[in-house]
């Protein structure tokens, strides 16, 4: 057990120091990560062979990455990415395959292996480029949107060619002792092992459509039966129970994991559960993404790469080459233009970590011998640590040149750029929230709504307001609700705590958005006032004040001066505010309420007072100017009626 804590102890260390050294050089946190794996690896040897088999474990995150990936995308989006799926997608894997078993052939690798060089080289690394979009915020450009479509195209591809590479098998390569696809069949449970062409196709095509039909009927009430516990670790755990089953069942019936949950992350893209499903999975999936690039530089083999460096490296360069050449040429076969193209072409001319599974595949059906392999693994891990230094280049050297162009261009036509303005999240879709919910939506404001009761999360779904599952006073989850795109959050929580911590939290964290926000009392409005909030507005003020109003109506004072009353009252009430909450804020923690505030309240009080017995008849304001005078002896009529 205790090397168990060493090893756990190495790795997170190793992570702690390298990645925020690395960030603050501008180096990203992926290169941090892979630099931080070779330190511990083959530079001190802190950790050894059991890299292999955590690095196994840390693919999960890869799992975990595509699950959320597909819950931001609608299928009906997905269905408008097919021309760039299937078309860029396919494209680039078969022209990319193509041209390396081409050069391959040209070094007089057999037709075979030089296939499967191609094949395995042809794909690219979905976890590096991923996390970097998210990281630097390109997931959104054209450039990020095209690259994840072939991505997902080369993760679909990894099927067919799992099921290809046993072909390609290589007569004269044996085995000296019992074949290590034979051993991996021992541990490995399939439901699919030895069965026929159509019954592998029909157990795939149930397993598939199993997982859509369980996604949009089943999900519903099993989240909302764990939501109605309140246990927040039980909406973890049923998270994670999520994604691992999904694995497993790909699994078992032979497909890919990440295909698996990814296709299970779109079924559940319009369930208002998506963005606590997000803000719960996303700390494993950093984890587990980060513990997967420190494996790759951990596994790094610094004794071949010394004895064959030159050749690493050439064939390193020139895989990544050929690739970026590619896709170079299919970003302007698809129109994809400016620092787009560059994007485009750079984040994927790596490698993958499917190039680690497929090498280990080839190997147990003896395509390549092991030191052959061991090579090619080599190039995929070197191929993915330069991965970085690219989106380097294209931060430095790509974006500051097309960024000039742009302004030059601006420049000569006198054209401003329009920025459109962030969308409105609504914290809390209760009694209050949902008028300024439906105000705003009635004016064509786009608006995300958060709340934690999934009971009220289902009635507005009923009259077609789009609502989200979710406790709102969590910052990851406001980060998948897009608060760095937001102009504003009105906070409409009924909870004098949360309503506290979010507005702390939105203050501090995202300075520049609005937050608006209810108060329960005088003294919680003081709070959210010196928390930073913008507006704050009682929320039994105005209701009072207007039922205040009716109440004088129907003890028989004429409607003019009950509105003279209340805007005079109103009006007292906002020219002492200031000093009030001067005073409030002054007083000592625990007695803001001090001697000095209730004499300052008390003389308030005694203005509204007197305010409410003048005579403004020739006093009123435009806003009364609506309202007829009571006639001449209107108070004597009335008290001779009474009688």
């Amino acid at each position: 057990m205790t090397e168990y804590f060493l090893q756990a102890f190495i790795y997170l260390a190793a992570a702690v120091i390298a990645v925020p050294l690395a960030k603050r050089l501008g180096l990203g946190s992926v290169l941090g990560y892979l630099i931080a794996g070779v330190i511990i690896g083959p530079i001190t040897h802190l950790v050894g062979e059991e890299t292999t088999t955590i690095q196994h474990f840390a693919e999960f995150g890869v799992v975990m990455m595509l699950f959320l990936v597909g819950l931001e995308l609608e299928p009906k989006k997905l269905w408008q990415m097919r021309s760039r799926l299937l078309g860029m997608g396919g494209l680039q894997v078969g022209l990319s395959a193509a041209l390396l078993a081409a050069i391959a052939l040209f070094f007089s690798q057999p037709w075979k292996a030089a296939l499967a060089i191609g094949l395995i080289f042809s794909l690219s690394s979905t976890a590096i480029v991923l996390q970097t979009f998210e990281e630097k915020g390109l997931t959104k450009t054209e450039g990020g949107k095209n690259a994840f479509s072939v991505l997902l195209m080369q993760d679909i591809a990894v099927i067919p060619m799992l099921a290809f590479i046993p072909v390609l098998a290589a007569p004269d390569i044996a085995a000296s002792s019992v074949s290590l696809k034979e051993t991996a069949a021992h541990h490995n449970v399939s439901l699919v092992a030895g069965l026929p062409a159509w019954g592998y196709a029909l157990v795939i095509v149930a397993s598939v459509g199993a997982l859509v039909l369980a996604g949009h009927y089943l999900s519903r009430p099993l989240f909302r039966y764990v939501a109605s516990s309140g246990l927040r670790e039980i909406f973890v755990a049923t998270a994670l129970l999520l994604v691992v089953g999904i694995a497993a069942l790909m699994n078992l019936v032979e497909l890919s994991p990440a295909l698996g949950t990814f296709l299970a992350g779109v079924v559940l893209a319009n369930s208002e559960f998506r963005h606590e499903l997000e803000s719960n999975l996303a700390p494993f999936k950093g984890l587990l993404l980060g513990l997967f690039f420190i494996t790759v530089g951990a596994g790094i083999n610094m004794q071949i790469f010394v004895e064959q460096y030159q050749l690493i490296i050439g064939l390193t360069v020139l895989v990544m080459v050929v690739k970026g050449l590619v896709l170079m040429g299919l970003a302007l076969m698809f129109n994809i233009k400016g620092a787009d193209r560059w994007l485009f072409a750079l984040s994927l001319a790596q490698a993958g970590e499917f190039g680690f599974v497929l090498l280990s595949f080839s190997i147990q059906n003896h395509v390549f011998t092991s030191e052959f392999a061991s090579v090619m693994q080599m190039v995929v891990a070197l191929s993915m640590f330069l991965t970085p230094l690219l989106f380097i280049v294209f931060d430095r050297v790509v974006v500051p040149r097309f960024r000039r162009a742009r302004q030059q261009r601006d420049k000569d036509t006198m054209h401003d750029d329009i920025h459109e303005t962030g969308e409105v999240i609504i914290a809390g879709i209760g009694r209050f929230g949902q008028i300024v919910n439906r105000l705003l939506t009635a004016n064509g404001m786009k608006t995300v709504v958060l709340d934690h009761e999934t009971a009220q999360i289902d009635n507005m779904r009923k009259i077609d307001i789009q609502s989200y599952y979710g406790d709102t006073t969590r910052p990851e989850l406001l980060d998948t609700a897009g608060i760095e795109h937001a102009a504003m959050v009105v906070v409409a929580i009924d909870n004098r705590e949360s309503i506290n911590t979010l507005v702390k939290h939105i203050k501090h964290a995202h300075p520049t958005v609005k937050v608006l926000t209810r108060a329960f009392d005088k003294g919680h409005s003081y709070e959210l006032r010196l928390l930073g909030a913008d507006y704050i507005v009682a929320e039994t003020y105005h209701s009072a004040l207007e039922l205040g109003a009716k109440a004088l109506e129907m003890l028989n004072i004429h409607p003019f001066d009950v509105e003279q009353k209340r805007h005079a009252f109103c009006q007292i009430e906002k020219e002492a505010t200031e000093e009030l909450y001067e005073t409030w804020k002054h007083g000592s923690e625990g007695q803001r309420f001090d001697q000095n505030y209730r004499k300052l309240f008390i003389e308030l009080e005694g203005k509204i007072k007197k305010a409410m017995l003048e005579d403004r008849l020739d006093q009123h304001n435009s806003s009364e100017r609506g309202w007829t005078p009571p006639p001449k002896g209107y108070d004597e009529d009335l008290k001779n009626n009474e009688r």
